[in-house]
């Protein structure tokens, strides 16, 4: 069997099972196509090809994820495998223990193959900052695949790998499987432990599957899923499961804000994201147009001002001393970071900004609860625009936050949200769609947007490389 690369989860695990082809040759063909096309593409920093070749050959092909490529964001501590961040600081570091859900997904059979790209430190929307240079997007090598988790959801988008993990901070997961047109699933903040992932905003970071179809992020994220007592803010809750998907919408309410698209929004963004109000609508959902939706754009101050305030905190720890280089090592995006942060911290201005954010923050929060008193869930558009063209961020400080401005609020409030496609510009870039639920309601997340998929065939379009 050939081009076992492109296959789904769910595919793959049938294909073993049933002894068509075996791990190692799953494994080689994921390798195989890295070697063909990462020249080009630069999804990975790093692969571990001998190793995983290695495991293949041993694994139990019965646990839930056995002989299953897995291709993790450079942020997770990998024992024994290098960890960099994408930063030179953290070239020759490797880690001495497992990030809690690379543990889980170990354990549940996965091979890792290699580590993705990022914007270093994860500071940005376009895998730009990395300092191992960019990742371009499959569709097209002259446009960007997001960040930060660009490198994992450009891998999948070009079935170099079977399943993915991300994280999203405001909006990393979701933005990147949006210009790369595969499926990010940013679950409720706490459902998956932040332990052993390198931190960047710890009160947002959320760890997450970026995959080739709903059932694959949703089986991956239940395996991620779970209380872990070493993250004091893991939801004390046994590992989320995947619930029977539905048939219809009937009795649902799905909210359509009338702020999510702003002024500046590519006209057929906005065009998909209606034709997919239409299809929810087919199938026996209500959908609410929400015009007093909180406008994103105070979602953009709030994120700059606490994302760079916890980033002065959290980037304190690399000195040089104890692992990495010294700070000079530092790149030009996380200075700037730090410098920000750190004057938004300091006496005389934490009430003038840091405080004042948090304010808001909670107005942000408060309104979402409102607009869940009308509806079960909302949707939009992922992004404003589809990917743009390489170079699209140098010299744009805030190109992140505006790329992000539609999933930064629910990021910021901590809510479930998941990306999938649901069209084409006119250049044959993807065009996807959020869903957004509730804290706690990835059952209600997973079962729309599984619907979405089952009646459409954006997810099943790849690009040609």
């Amino acid at each position: 069997m050939t081009d076992l690369n492109k296959l789904t989860l769910f595919q793959a695990r049938q294909g073993l099972k049933s002894k068509k082809f075996t791990a190692p040759e799953l494994v080689q063909s994921c390798l195989n196509r890295i070697k063909s096309l990462d020249k080009k593409l630069n999804s990975f920093v790093t692969i571990v090809e001998e190793n995983a070749l290695k495991q293949a050959k041993t694994v139990d092909i019965n646990l839930p994820l056995g002989g299953i490529p897995l291709a993790v964001k450079d942020n997770y501590l990998t024992k024994d495998i290098r960890t960099t961040a994408s930063s030179k600081l953290l070239d020759n570091y490797i880690a001495q223990y497992d990030a809690t859900t690379i543990d889980k997904l170990k354990k549940a059979g996965a091979i890792i193959i290699g580590k993705t790209n990022l914007d270093a430190w994860a500071h940005g929307s376009s895998t730009e900052s990395s300092d191992y240079g960019p990742t371009l997007n499959p569709w097209n090598t002259q446009h960007l695949p997001g960040g930060s988790s660009g490198g994992s959801a450009a891998a999948i988008a070009a079935d170099e790998t079977i399943i993915s993990v991300g994280s999203e901070t405001a909006g990393s997961i979701r933005q990147p499987a949006a210009w790369c047109g595969v499926v990010g699933f940013k679950p409720t903040y706490g459902r998956v432990s932040r332990y052993g992932i390198i931190a960047m905003k710890s009160s947002t970071d959320s760890p997450g599957p970026i995959c080739k179809s709903v059932d694959d992020a949703a089986t991956l994220l239940g395996i991620m899923s779970g209380h872990d007592p070493l993250d004091a803010t893991s939801i004390d809750e046994d590992p989320w499961k995947k619930p029977e998907s539905r048939q219809n919408l009937n009795g649902l309410k799905i909210g359509l804000p009338l702020s999510y698209f702003p002024s500046q929004i590519q006209p057929e963004v906005k065009e998909a994201i209606l034709k997919a109000a239409e299809i929810f609508k087919k199938f026996g959902a209500q959908i609410i147009e929400l015009p007093d939706v909180l406008d994103p754009k105070y979602s953009i101050a709030v994120y700059t001002i606490l994302q760079r305030s916890e980033v002065s905190s959290n980037l304190a720890r690399f000195d040089g001393i104890r692992y990495g280089h010294d700070r000079s090592f530092f790149g030009t995006e996380a200075k700037r970071r730090i410098m920000l942060g750190t004057y938004s911290l300091s006496a005389g201005y934490y009430d003038a900004y840091y405080l004042k954010a948090q304010k808001v923050r909670t107005l942000i929060c408060q309104d979402f609860d409102k607009q869940f008193q009308k509806v079960d869930a909302i949707i939009g558009p992922v992004s404003p625009t589809t990917a743009l063209k390489v170079g699209a961020s140098k010299g744009q400080a805030m190109f992140g936050e505006l790329q992000d401005m539609l999933v930064e609020p629910s990021s910021i409030a901590g809510l479930p949200g998941i990306s999938i496609p649901c069209g084409f510009d006119k250049i044959a870039l993807p065009v996807s769609l959020q869903i957004i639920a509730p804290q706690r309601r990835e059952d209600l997340v997973y079962q729309i947007a599984k619907l979405f998929e089952d009646n459409t065939d954006y997810h099943l379009q790849r690009p040609t490389l």
